[in-house]
C-alpha cells in the first residue's frame, strides 16, 4: 500500500503532466530544427515561444470567408464611403510633407499611399485584433492550403522579432498575421521596411512616417512605374473579347492586341492613351459583376503592382479608384 505523502506526490505529478504542454509534432519539431541549424536560434527560446501559441478557430473560419470573395458591388462599398475619404483627406494635410518626399523619393503617387493605409487600417484606427504569433501558428500548422506559405511567415516573425527586438508574444495584426498601418507581413516588413524619418528604428507599427515611406518602397520594389497610367475604363465591342478575361492575374497580352480584339477606352480618357501608353505596354482585361451584368477595366503595370500588395483585382480596383476620390477632393 502507498503512503499518503507517496501516493500525493505521485498526483501532482500526474496532474502536472496533464497541464503540461502535448509534445510537439514532427512538423514543428522541424519548423524548430530549421531555427535552430539554419539561423542559430536556441532551441528552448523556439519551443518556449510556440507552447504560448495557441490554435484559434475564429482564424481559420475567416480565411475560409475573405472579403475578396464578394462580387464587386458588394465588395467596393465596403472601402469607398464618406467617412474613409474624409479620413483620407485629413491624413493626407497631416502628412503632405512626407507623402510629397515619397512621392519624389520612390515615384509612387501620394493618393495611392493614401489610399492603400486607408483600405488596409483606415490609417492607423484598425490594425488588427488577432495575435501574430497565434495567427501564423495556426495557419502554418492547421491550414494545409497555404501551410507552407504561413510556416514561411512564421518564421519571418522570429527573424523580425529578433531583428526589431520586438517581442513575438505581443505582435497584433490581422488573422493573416499583418501588421502596422500598412499591414505589413513579416516578410514585407523585414525587406521593404524603411526608417523613413531617419530615427534609426523601422516602425511600422506606430509610426506614420516610417509606414508611408515603407509603402512606397513596397510599391518601386513591386515595379511600380512612376507617371505610368493603372487602369481604364473600357467598353467590349466584340464578345470574343470575353475569352481575355481568366481567374489569374498574370498579364499574358500587350495593349495593342488587346485593342484588336475590339476593346476601347471609355470617357475623356479616350483620346490620350494611344500617346501615353506605349503598345507593347503588358495589359489585362478585367470584368468586373455588378448587379446587374458588368463592368470592364484594362489594367496596366501599375494595376499589377497594386495586386502584389494583395493579389485580387477587386482590392486592386477598389485601391485604385479610393486613391482617384482623394486626387479629385484633394484637388
Amino acid at each position: 500500500m502507498l503512503r499518503p505523502l507517496l501516493l500525493g506526490l505521485l498526483l501532482t505529478c500526474s496532474f502536472s503532466l496533464a497541464l503540461a504542454a502535448p509534445p510537439f509534432t514532427k512538423e514543428q519539431q522541424a519548423f524548430v530544427d530549421d531555427l535552430v541549424n539554419n539561423h542559430q536560434f536556441d532551441e528552448t527560446y523556439i519551443k518556449d515561444v510556440l507552447g504560448k501559441a495557441n490554435k484559434s478557430q475564429s482564424i481559420l473560419e475567416s480565411i475560409a470567408r475573405p472579403w475578396e470573395a464578394k462580387p464587386w458591388h458588394q465588395y467596393y462599398p465596403i472601402f469607398l464611403t464618406e467617412k474613409r475619404l474624409q479620413k483620407g483627406l485629413e491624413f493626407w494635410q497631416k502628412h503632405q510633407q512626407t507623402l510629397a518626399r515619397a512621392e519624389q523619393t520612390f515615384g509612387v503617387p501620394a493618393e495611392i499611399i493614401v489610399a492603400i493605409i486607408g483600405v488596409e487600417t483606415f490609417y492607423g484606427t484598425y490594425k488588427g485584433k488577432y495575435n501574430v504569433l497565434d495567427s501564423l501558428y495556426t495557419l502554418g500548422f492547421y491550414y494545409p492550403p497555404r501551410s507552407k506559405f504561413f510556416k514561411s511567415e512564421l518564421k519571418e516573425m522570429f527573424l523580425l522579432s529578433r531583428e526589431e527586438k520586438f517581442d513575438p508574444t505581443e505582435l497584433m495584426g490581422s488573422y493573416a498575421g499583418a501588421m502596422g498601418w500598412g499591414q505589413f507581413i513579416s516578410s514585407s516588413y523585414r525587406h521593404y521596411a524603411v526608417d523613413f524619418d531617419n530615427d534609426g528604428i523601422r516602425d511600422l507599427l506606430n509610426n506614420a512616417e516610417d509606414a508611408i515611406g515603407s509603402v512606397a518602397n513596397y510599391f518601386k520594389q513591386h515595379g511600380w512605374q512612376a507617371n505610368q497610367p493603372v487602369a481604364f475604363k473600357a467598353q467590349v465591342e466584340d464578345p470574343k473579347a470575353n475569352n481575355l478575361i481568366t481567374k489569374g492575374l498574370k498579364f499574358t497580352q500587350n495593349w495593342q492586341q488587346i485593342q484588336a480584339l475590339g476593346v476601347s477606352i471609355e470617357g475623356e480618357v479616350a483620346g490620350k492613351v494611344g500617346s501615353n501608353v506605349d503598345g507593347n505596354a503588358k495589359a489585362k482585361l478585367f470584368a468586373f459583376e455588378l448587379e446587374q451584368g458588368q463592368e470592364y477595366w484594362v489594367g496596366f503595370n501599375n494595376f499589377y503592382s497594386i495586386t502584389r500588395y494583395n493579389h485580387s483585382p477587386l482590392y486592386a480596383m477598389a485601391v485604385y479608384q479610393f486613391s482617384q476620390q482623394l486626387k479629385q477632393q484633394r484637388n
